[in-house]
Parts: structure tokens; sequence; C-alpha cells
């Protein structure tokens, strides 16, 4: 049977998923914005289970979150995602989050992936999965108001803020730190204080190199002079080396309450 363009499905901003403010943790609700687009792609031919049995994966390249407000404890909200383009190595897939019962927009996300062979870990041509199967899904006409993810700058010279050892709740089921860890520590590196005059409103995030179970993480964070744009940059090494491998850039923006 043909499937819509636009998936949408339900979650529930769960109380144990809250913060101290009562709505929904990002992080959980990066997950809840991940497994939506993994059921979108599974119901339509080119999801994990299928591409497993042919050596190849999806990766996260690019996510881009931004909320007017977080879904409150026990909200009932849907998550719609549709794929906005398809080319042969990337393709680029949106979200809309909004409250099952009021209509309410909370908000939207952007995000960008690629599919690699799992055993090169080389790049895979998209477009040849099932006989191009994501391409009868492209749904150009449906709009996410969003600005896509911008170029974050951090010099060199960035203070280290943090660092963090990966371990066994960090790692996913491709072996490496899930996508939404890097979320949350981000994020663990603003004062629970922060969090009591601020709010979350935007965060990008952008993939450069996997990371695994012992490498050491580390954080480097710029304020720019608005005093709520943070942009940060991650490195990884092993304990045995002092060599730090870029993994990951982040830009945050936060709003006053």
């Amino acid at each position: 049977m043909e499937k819509d363009k636009v998936g949408c499905y339900e979650f529930m901003a769960e109380p144990f998923h809250c913060d101290f403010s009562q709505r929904l943790f990002m992080g959980h609700l990066g997950n809840h914005l991940l497994n939506a687009a993994d059921f979108h792609s599974q119901h339509r031919g080119f999801g994990m289970s299928f591409l497993n049995t042919i050596d190849r994966t999806w990766v996260l390249s690019r996510l881009t979150i931004e909320m007017e407000t977080m879904p409150p404890m026990y909200a009932r909200f849907h998550v719609e995602t549709w794929v906005e383009s398809a080319k042969r190595f990337f393709t680029n897939r949106n979200f809309c989050v909004k409250d099952v019962e009021t209509g309410q927009v909370y908000g939207y996300g952007r995000s960008v992936w690629a599919m690699i062979d799992t055993k090169t870990r080389q790049p895979a041509n998209l477009l040849e999965i099932n006989n191009g199967a994501i391409a009868d899904y492209v749904e150009q006409e449906k709009i996410c108001p969003i600005a896509k993810g911008s170029r974050v700058n951090v010099g060199q010279d960035a203070p280290l803020v943090a660092e963090t050892v990966m371990r066994y709740n960090d790692i996913d089921i491709n072996g490496h730190v899930n996508s939404v860890k890097y979320i949350e520590h981000v994020l663990d590196l603003f004062d629970l204080s922060w969090y009591q005059t601020h709010r979350l409103h935007r965060i990008e995030i952008a993939y450069v190199a996997e990371a695994h179970s012992g490498d050491i993480m580390r954080f480097y964070r710029v304020m720019s002079d608005d005093g709520l744009t943070f942009h940060i940059r991650m490195t990884k090494k092993s304990p045995d080396s002092e060599e730090e491998i870029e993994i990951c850039r982040c830009l945050t923006v936060f709003a006053n309450e």
C-alpha cells in the first residue's frame, strides 16, 4: 500500500523525561525526532532493518532544532517528518512538533543524513537503495520555516570548559557515541541556575567524526556578544594519546525566561 510522504507519530512528555520546569528535556525530544525519522524510513523501504541486511546504515550529519516552547509534562504531541530532498550521498529531512489536542506548534527541526557502507565506513549511494525508493517520498511543498544550520566558528584559542569520558550509556547500536548524547553533554556545560533564567531556543550540531567508548571528549566554548549565543567545539582523544581530533561543532541560542 502506498504511504503518505509525511509521517506523523505520537509521543508523550513522560514525567521522568522532563526537567525541573516540568517540560521535556531537549535530549529526549531529540530521541523522539530520530525515532520518527526511523519509523518513517522503515515503513517506506529504506529503514535501518533493511539497510543492515545489505551492509548499509544511516549516519546523522547535521541536526537543527528550534523550539518556541517545549512540550509540558504529560502532553501528547505529534512529530511530523518528511524528506525535503534526496541526492546521491545526502538527504535533508525536516520535522514539526505539535500538540495533539490543540494543534499548537512547539517547534521545528532540520536534519541532514548520509548513508555509509558499514564495512568500509565510506559513503554509499542512497539512490541505489530499494530501487531509489526514497525519491518517491520527497516532499518539497511542506514548509519548514526555520533557518538551515549555519557554519559554527570556534577558534583554536577557545577556552577548554569541560571534558568527560565516553561510557556505556553514551554508545548506540552502531557502536559509536549516540547523536543525542552530544546534545546532552553540551547542555550540561551550563549550570542549573542558568536554566532557571534562560530557555534553550535553538541548537545546531554538525557531526565531523565518530567517538567511541573510552574516548575523552573535550569541550571548548565561546560566548557571543549578546550573552545568549554560544559556539562550542568538541574534540576526542584516546587515554594513551594527546592527539585531539575534532568530532563535532555546536551552536546554542538561549532566550531569557
